[in-house]
């Protein structure tokens, strides 16, 4: 009989490193959401355009992309402990400088912009080795799924309330404080590392080969249709659809007459719909139709989209901001699970890695697309489309999505890949 500590919901912080681990990211966290949501809302505020809010993120998130690769590598190879130091140390300066460039009335959107595109770099190099560490710092191996578990909580409960209260801060203090904020909350994340009691790291050689193992990936990814279907399927809709958010700073001052804390509102409500799509997804029983749940997902995602565009009462378009979140999360995180569960074991890093970077690939440029488009036909236009190409989407990969097999996956593994996905995601 398993004794009743193995049930408890924080065994995880059994572990001293862990517990150490966790609590440093968690400040950490709401200090990022923070200052994502104080960076849009700064060059809307400059700009007037959303043109130039797809620019910032893309800014961010393509560099990213770019350097996921060594990113990765670094990551495998060398210190992970000293490269999350290093990425911190940098990530502080980063914020230090926007607070200054707003204090002193030098905040221009290109300065912005450059200072948006060091941080895509190191966030490119952060995140692989940050979600490496997690492996390291629990002490019991069957204490990992908990980890896990606690820690996509706590970069969903960042992902609801940071925007919030950055909107509350912006409206109050302004932009500058929210920088600060974030430059301060790396501190917790460092305090945490020199903490913490890790085994010296062994520098690890290999001979491999990195682009001809990807290339061999991607011909695998190219071959199997019950792989490339649902890697197209999300490129195409992170590039058409997901960068809805390019344009919600415009929903929130034009349309509903609000300022920067009608910003964080909304984007809170997004992370409602993600939070509740979290907990509907890890709840479900063996022998999920998870195909089936993939174009429910993007249908629901749609319909989400086409009415918050239309709808003008603020608490009745939370509703499907609402429903636009739970859509968007289950639909990335099925075709996660999907790409995961129908891969070969030793093609199946190369399947995800490729899932990953048609996502992060896609959702930049998609960004600077919404951002153009929504320059010359509005905001609700621009939104009503990205509802209706989500619509078309889930019909014509409908023939994909029911007559193929079904997955079945069981509640353990179901869990295991969405509190890993998530907490990526959210990261």
């Amino acid at each position: 009989m398993k004794r009743i500590s193995e049930f408890n919901v924080f065994r995880a912080f059994r572990s001293r490193n862990y517990a150490l681990y966790f609590t440093g990211r968690s400040v950490s966290q709401f200090g990022t959401w923070m200052q994502r949501t104080a960076v849009i809302w700064l060059v809307y505020s400059i700009t007037h355009s959303a043109f130039f809010i797809g620019v910032a993120i893309f800014a961010e998130q393509f560099p990213s992309f770019l350097f996921s690769i060594p990113g990765g590598i670094a990551a495998d190879r060398y210190d992970r402990y000293k490269i999350i130091k290093i990425t911190q140390v940098i990530s502080t300066i980063q914020s230090v400088l926007l607070a200054i460039l707003v204090l002193t009335n030098h905040a221009t959107v290109w300065a912005i912009l450059a200072l948006s595109i060091l941080l895509g770099i190191i966030n490119a190099f952060d995140v692989p080795a940050r979600q490496a560490l997690v492996h390291e710092v629990v002490a019991d191996e069957g204490d990992l799924p908990n980890a896990l578990s606690l820690t996509t909580a706590m970069a969903s409960l960042a992902q609801l309330l940071g925007p919030a209260l950055s909107g509350i801060v912006l409206s109050i203090f302004g932009a500058a404080t929210c920088f600060f904020i974030n430059a301060a909350s790396f501190g917790g994340v460092i305090i945490s590392l020199l903490l913490m009691k890790l085994p010296a790291h062994t520098l690890k050689k290999t001979e491999k080969k990195i682009m001809v193992e990807f290339a061999e990936g991607f011909a695998y990814v190219r071959k199997t249709a019950s792989i490339g279907m649902p890697v197209l399927m999300l490129a195409i809709v992170s590039l058409l659809v997901l960068p809805y958010n390019t344009v919600l700073p415009v929903f929130a001052k034009v349309i509903f007459k609000g300022d920067a804390s009608t910003f964080g509102y909304i984007t809170s409500f997004v992370g409602v719909g993600a939070v509740i799509g979290t907990i509907f997804l890890a709840s479900r029983k063996p022998g999920a139709q998870l195909k089936k749940i993939l174009f429910v997902s993007t249908i629901m995602m749609a319909v989400g989209l086409i009415c918050f565009s239309q709808i003008k009462n603020f608490p009745l378009a939370m509703f499907f901001a609402t429903l636009i979140g739970f859509g968007s999360v289950a639909q990335f995180t099925v075709c996660n699970i999907i790409v995961q569960s129908e891969s070969k074991p030793q093609m199946r890093g190369r399947a995800i890695g490729i899932l990953l970077m048609a996502i992060f690939g896609m959702m930049p440029l998609g960004s600077l697309l919404v951002g153009a488009i929504s320059q010359h036909i509005g905001a609700p236009a621009t939104v009503l489309g990205q509802g209706v190409i989500g619509l078309v989407v889930a019909l014509a990969f409908i023939r994909f999505l029911f007559k193929q097999r079904t997955i079945h996956v069981s509640d353990d593994v179901l869990i295991h890949e969405i509190q890993e996905i998530i907490a990526e995601k959210l990261d």
